[in-house]
């Protein structure tokens, strides 16, 4: 065969597609480009993971900078409260407590108070006040749970939506392609990992935050119980 007739046989091979294309293939969309084609459904559930996100960063920078600065407190805090409730200048005592911004110093305020009354009723004072106080240091602590819980939920909705609408326009199309397959599937799976995402997130963020509110609890129950004990010294 001279070379005229095989170049001849490949270009009319490839023309009638027995030999497979030489063309390029078509570039990959980008997340952007599959959300913004996704369907109605898809977008709803895309807007609504979208809004829960940043709910979600708003609670733990929130928060994080709450229980940061609840937690600092100076060492020589009781120190201070101890030197003037042991002098009898309680007002003095009470002045620093006002001072200081923080759980800590807020009970031990109510303590000040309740000075001259039999010590479980001081110690039921404290008490009360720290569990006001940590209620306030777990504001939305929930809402972020539930966000964690919800948004791979809310994602894996949106996937089994898209592969109906998806299965069904096969269902209607004359002619199913590979392509047209794939196309309906990793449109739907976008939705699945965007919640993964947005509860990945939102859960450690949640663990970070319940680690950092331990350990102010911790510095809380400390100041009650040495409190407790500056009250009792003159009667042991």
């Amino acid at each position: 065969m001279t070379l005229n007739a095989f170049l001849s046989a490949f270009f009319f091979l490839q023309a009638t597609g027995t030999l497979p294309s030489t063309a390029k293939p078509e570039e990959t969309q980008s997340i952007l480009d599959i959300i913004l084609t996704s369907s109605t459904s898809g977008l709803v559930v895309m807007i609504i993971l979208f809004i829960l996100s940043i709910v979600a960063v708003y609670i733990i920078i929130e928060r994080y900078f709450t229980l940061t600065r609840a937690g600092q407190v100076d060492h020589n805090f009781m120190n201070s409260i101890r030197a003037s409730v042991e002098s009898g200048n309680l007002q003095a005592a009470k002045a620093l407590c006002q001072s200081v911004d923080a759980p800590m110093a807020r009970m031990v305020e109510k303590g000040l108070d309740r000075i001259g009354k039999p010590l479980d009723d001081i110690n039921k004072s404290i008490e009360n006040v720290g569990n006001l106080e940590l209620l306030k240091l777990e504001k939305n602590l929930s809402t972020l749970a539930s966000i964690s819980g919800i948004a791979p939920m809310i994602g894996l909705l949106g996937t089994v939506v898209g592969l109906i609408i998806s299965f069904q326009d096969m269902a209607n199309a004359q002619v199913v392609t590979p392509k047209v397959l794939s196309n309906g599937i990793y449109h739907a799976l976008t939705a699945t990992a965007a919640g993964l995402t947005v509860s990945i997130i939102a859960m450690a963020g949640f663990n970070l935050l319940v680690t950092n509110l331990d350990k102010v609890i911790f510095k809380m129950e400390n100041t009650a119980a040495q409190f407790m004990d500056l009250l009792q010294e003159p009667t042991r």
